[in-house]
């Protein structure tokens, strides 16, 4: 899916969509990318003169990405949110001109609260993981 369909699917629109491209791959778990270009407006501030991409923006572009995994809800106009973090850790700074690739998998799924577990990599090296705990709000709830 390119930006243009993940805005079919994603609630989340600019500055907050944080993804260029997602995709199931042959295993089922969610693939997704984003080119840190270096106008992103959470890069205003973090840091002058030597920009990071926040750990926390890592861990929403991971949470983004397993949207993918979630879809036929997604389409029915389910809302995900953020439920919790475990786990998280930081390995590398994400700095523009960087590409964040992520890979989400569903872990558990209990009624509309998911487990998912994810990384984010950039050249191969791991700039975050963790488990994420999303969950479903239903449309009108």
């Amino acid at each position: 899916m390119d930006r243009a369909a993940l805005q079919g699917l994603l609630p989340h629109r600019e500055p907050m969509l944080l993804l260029d491209e997602a995709a199931l791959d042959e295993n089922g778990r969610a693939v997704g990318q984003l080119h840190i270009r270096g106008d992103e407006t959470f890069l205003d501030g973090h840091f002058p003169g030597n920009p990071v991409v926040p750990g926390v923006v890592l861990c929403e572009i991971i949470a983004q990405s397993a949207g993918v995994l979630v879809q036929d809800y997604l389409r029915k106009g389910y809302l995900p949110l953020f439920a919790g973090m475990e786990q998280v850790r930081f390995r590398r700074m994400v700095k523009p001109g960087d590409t964040v690739r992520t890979t989400c998998a569903m872990l558990r799924q209990k009624g509309m609260l998911l487990k998912v577990e994810g990384t984010a990599e950039v050249d191969g090296e791991v700039a975050a993981t963790g488990v994420f705990l999303l969950m479903l709000k239903a449309p009108g709830a």
